[in-house]
Formats: structure tokens, C-alpha cells, sequence
């Protein structure tokens, strides 16, 4: 007889621990993704005080993730450390070729690092899980080019599992939408703008906040937004106050033209 789901979620839960606990202490990069959610749960009930939060803050962080990330934080009881990161003042990241990933995460880990230097914390970690090996991550080199861990990854969890094991532990990321930074809704190859990342927020948040779908996408094409929702979600998109209003408020930011992608949300679809 095979394992059931609940035996299978345990025996991946203990072998995170046991990463955990064998790494000692560690600085965990802190999105309040579902991810980084999961780890720094886990890492907080087996190191305790030995755990430091931080989370980087730009143009390219939407300002709900921002606040969603302080509040879990707090709500772990974990230290939680918030620095500025400073991608838009390098000029490789700004003009958005497909390397923006790989330089924007260096930037990131290396301030990260020398924070747990400084502290005496023995690891860096990230959220990666086993899914994130076959996509299209130029970020992961520099996670492997400074020797930052991932426990999910090491501990052989998929997406699918972390979720699973985020329900079962009563994390409230359990079924948060899939999100990346703001940057990804930009086409590669046209620069990237606080303007920009700035609107698409703003529009994002319209969608969110009129409760027509809590996965949204807002791709900048200069004078046309692209807007992307789930599938389930697009008849609430296309209803006439709805599209009224939300044509109007991006046309406000200024946007020409505000169309409504046909697929719904597709991950990473400004790399197609």
C-alpha cells in the first residue's frame, strides 16, 4: 500500500527540519510569497531566534506584498530586517535585457550576505522550490554563484507540496496567488521606469480591490495595457461598470489603449 497525502507532507516536513536544524542559524530572504513564507516558518520553529527576516524594498515591490510581508513577519514573531534595494540605479537592470533576473538578484543576495556576516548567521537562504529548476529563472545563477541555500529545494519539495504543507501548518499563504516583481510585466528589452512599475501597481491594485480576480497581471506596453486575470475571472472583467471603470482609472495613468489577453494570466508571457 502506497503512502497517504498526509504521510507523504510529513516525511517532507522532517526533512526540511532536519536542513533546518542542521544549518544552525540563517538570514532568510523574506518575500511573503508562499515560499519564503514556508520557510521561515519552519525555520523559526526549529532555530528559534537563530532566524533573521529581511526583505528588500524598490519600485519594482507592489506596495500590498510590502505590507503582507511585514505582517507575516510579525505575526512569526521572527526579526525582520527591511533594506533598500537599489536595482534601478544600475543601468543593466534598467534596460531590461533577459539578464535583469541574474543582476537584480546578485545585487540583492550580496547585501543580504554581508547582513548575515555582520550578524554571525552561518547561512543565506532562499524560497526556491524543485518547480523553479526547469522554468525560465535567470535569478537562480546568482543564488548559486553566492552559496545561498535553498532547504525547499534540498529537501525535494515542489509547489504543489509547499502549498500543501502551508495549509496544513495554517500559514495563511497557503493559497495566495503565484506573484513576481513588478519588472516582470515590462517586455524585455524596453526599459524599465519608477513611471511605469509605479502605474502597473496601481492598476493591479484596482483589479484586486474590486474583488474581480486575485490573480491580475498588467503588462506595460507603452500606450497599451494588457491586462491578465483567470480565466474563471474575465466575465467580471468585461461587465460594463467594471471595464468602464478600470478603463478610465489606466487611462488616468496614462495608457491610450486598455485590452483585456484572451489566454488569462500566463506566467512570464512579456518573455514570449
Amino acid at each position: 500500500m502506497g503512502m497517504g497525502r498526509d504521510e507523504t507532507t510529513a516525511g517532507a516536513l522532517s526533512r526540511l527540519e532536519a536542513i533546518l536544524a542542521a544549518m544552525k542559524s540563517l538570514v532568510a530572504a523574506f518575500s511573503g510569497g508562499v515560499d519564503s513564507t514556508l520557510l521561515l516558518a519552519v525555520a523559526r520553529r526549529v532555530l528559534g531566534e537563530a532566524v533573521l527576516a529581511v526583505t528588500a524594498e524598490s519600485a519594482t515591490t507592489a506596495a500590498h506584498e510590502m505590507s503582507e510581508a511585514v505582517r507575516f513577519a510579525a505575526d512569526m514573531g521572527v526579526e525582520h530586517l527591511i533594506i533598500e534595494s537599489r536595482e534601478m540605479d544600475d543601468p543593466e537592470f534598467v534596460k531590461n535585457g533577459t539578464d535583469r533576473c541574474y543582476t537584480c538578484k546578485s545585487g540583492r543576495f550580496a547585501a543580504i550576505a554581508a547582513i548575515a556576516k555582520e550578524k554571525g548567521m552561518a547561512f543565506v537562504a532562499d524560497g526556491s522550490n524543485i518547480d523553479d529548476l526547469s522554468d525560465f529563472r535567470p535569478g537562480m545563477r546568482a543564488v548559486r554563484e553566492l552559496g545561498v541555500r535553498s532547504p525547499l529545494i534540498e529537501a525535494g519539495l515542489s509547489k504543489a507540496e509547499v502549498r500543501l504543507l502551508s495549509r496544513q501548518l495554517g500559514l495563511p499563504t497557503w493559497d495566495k496567488p503565484a506573484y513576481a516583481c513588478l519588472a516582470t510585466r515590462i517586455p524585455c528589452g524596453s526599459p524599465i521606469t519608477v513611471e511605469k512599475l509605479r502605474r502597473i501597481d496601481a492598476c493591479e491594485e484596482l483589479v484586486r480591490a474590486m474583488s474581480i480576480s486575485r490573480q491580475v497581471r498588467v503588462r506595460d506596453y507603452g500606450d497599451t495595457a494588457r491586462i491578465e486575470v483567470a480565466g474563471e475571472d474575465m466575465e467580471k472583467m468585461v461587465e460594463r461598470g467594471s471595464r468602464e471603470r478600470i478603463t478610465a482609472f489606466c487611462k488616468e495613468l496614462g495608457f491610450r489603449f486598455v485590452t483585456l489577453d484572451l489566454r488569462g494570466y500566463t506566467m512570464g508571457s512579456t518573455n514570449i
